[in-house]
């Protein structure tokens, strides 16, 4: 069954007719604040309509009370239609309400949740693997400062430039976006032109994919607006008003945004649910032109916020001439490090089992540290199938937990390990 694979790759290829056969990947990605969510079996109800017919890869969620909340999100929202489709990643209890991340795992490997504090609310950053790649993207999930006082607005710039810091900080090339909700009003607000202020020297900056100035909550930025969903109060606290403001987005690095890995597909960030038909008033007014009317009124109950999503593109081989030199094995098996902890070194195994037939395979090794920037790529070639080995010398690095990570094909494993001194 190999050879025969093998052969129709060549003959296509002669033919000029090979196209994405290992097709390229898009993974659709979300923010969405679920207002104060505790595990609500009223709003699970709406929640649960919204992600089955918006079908998100990787879900980003603001004010989210608890762990229990995250369990009850993962069991009656996320994996309610099909059990297993989604996992979640590790939740940190911060100050107020937090972040939550849910992902496909058939998609996406969960590597962390790093905390990253302000004064208010912690920001997180989630990074998750590409199973298919083996690209790690990195995503910042904010919840800003509410309300536009002159001191709310120096509060967000506060909690920006703590963001900024750290972004700047990361490798050039680096492929990361900041999504959730900033409750920023204007184009000119401080926090807002410090997140794509550039900074000479690094790539810590963010391009928002839309280029529209002045203040935002005008009729003409209807298609743009993400708060309220409602015009009254349906008993849960959140805000009215109707559609008016553009609080949720997602903006990206420059590298996400140039061609490369991991690319946003331009054109494809936008409110869920917003027909552009609704400014200051219910989402679920009808017509919506956007939605059918069972999730125009699914977005009105479940929260006072749209959920906001984009598209974006995975390359999983740089040329035709990589896809002939290897095939996708059946499996393969990482196993945990020995000694763990460990120092000044470890051993790292793996097995490509034989059912690949003899054909490489083309298998990547990887070390990276806690916050996901990649420290070592231990092995990057075509292997058979077999047992191997390889060895991880720590070479003065600090102590700490980092991940390694082994990718061929559609597989993906990570694992811990930590070093110590």
């Amino acid at each position: 069954m190999k050879k025969t694979l093998a052969a129709i790759l060549i003959i296509l290829c002669i033919s000029g007719t090979v196209e994405n056969l290992f097709s390229q990947d898009t993974a659709r990605i979300m923010t969405y604040n679920l207002l104060n969510y505790n595990g609500s079996t009223v709003k699970d109800q709406s929640f649960r309509k919204i992600v089955k017919y918006s079908n998100p890869d990787i879900l980003v969620c603001e004010e989210v009370i608890s762990q229990s909340a995250v369990n009850n999100m993962l069991a009656n929202v996320m994996n309610y239609y099909t059990p297993g489709l989604y996992s979640a990643g590790t939740f940190l209890n911060g100050y107020d309400t937090d972040n939550a991340v849910f992902y496909k795992s058939s998609k996406f490997t969960f590597l962390y949740n790093y905390a990253i504090l302000t004064t208010l609310r912690t920001i997180n950053l989630f990074g998750l693997v590409h199973n298919q790649t083996g690209d790690t993207i990195k995503l910042f999930a904010v919840h800003l400062k509410a309300s536009n006082t002159t001191s709310d607005q120096q509060q967000r710039l506060s909690e920006v430039n703590v963001l900024r810091e750290f972004t700047n900080s990361l490798p050039q090339g680096s492929e990361f976006a900041v999504l959730g909700d900033f409750n920023i009003y204007t184009s000119t607000e401080p926090a807002y032109q410090r997140l794509l202020q550039i900074d000479i020297g690094n790539e810590g900056y963010f391009i928002d994919p839309y280029t529209i100035s002045g203040t935002w909550n005008q009729s003409a930025y209807a298609p743009y607006h993400s708060q309220s969903t409602r015009v009254r109060a349906v008993g849960d606290s959140g805000s009215t008003g109707g559609l008016d403001d553009r609080f949720d987005m997602i903006l990206n690095s420059k590298a996400l945004t140039e061609q490369g890995r991991v690319k946003y597909i331009p054109g494809s960030l936008k409110p869920f649910g917003n027909d552009g038909n609704h400014y200051n008033d219910s989402i679920n007014k009808r017509p919506n032109t956007s939605v059918p009317d069972s999730i125009a009124d699914a977005l009105y109950y479940g929260s006072d916020h749209l959920p906001v999503s984009a598209l974006y593109l995975f390359e999983p081989l740089p040329s035709a001439v990589n896809v002939i030199s290897s095939v996708i094995p059946e499996s393969i098996f990482l196993y945990q490090n020995y000694p763990n902890p460990f120092n000044p070194s470890t051993k790292i195994n793996f097995d490509i089992p034989p059912e690949s037939g003899n054909v490489k395979s083309s298998v990547t090794l990887t070390v990276y540290n806690s916050l996901g920037i990649e420290i070592r790529k231990l092995v990057s070639e075509n292997l058979s199938p077999g047992k191997y080995e390889t060895e991880f010398k720590n070479d003065g690095l600090p102590s700490g937990v980092y991940y390694y990570s082994l990718v061929s094909g559609k597989f993906s494993v990570t694992k811990s390990m930590v070093l110590i001194k």
